[in-house]
């Protein structure tokens, strides 16, 4: 049986998974998934978006979305991202 606390927690998560709260990084990673048609790599962008910058991701996203000769636009994105990363990505001091 369940002790107090549990049920609280429980009760907590459940709220929160019903209340479609995001942070502006989850819905800017939610949102690069989308334009890269890549749902199932959805966490891998949400943390890009903690580290990064979100627009420069972005725009990133929406240039690889627009050219028709890549197919597998998720590790096209990701290879861009590693190439450039100093700039996406600045060194914390």
């Amino acid at each position: 049986m369940p002790t107090i606390r549990e049920k609280y927690i429980a009760e907590l998560s459940r709220r929160a998974k019903e209340s479609h709260i995001y942070r502006n990084y989850q819905l800017t990673g939610l949102e690069i998934a989308d334009i890269l048609n890549d749902r199932p790599h959805k966490a891998l962008y949400i943390k890009l978006a903690k580290e990064g910058n979100p627009r420069r991701l972005l725009a990133i996203a929406k240039d690889i979305a627009e050219r028709k000769d890549v197919k597998n636009q998720g590790a096209y994105f990701m290879k861009v991202i590693t190439a450039e990363r100093d700039k996406i990505f600045p060194k914390k001091a």
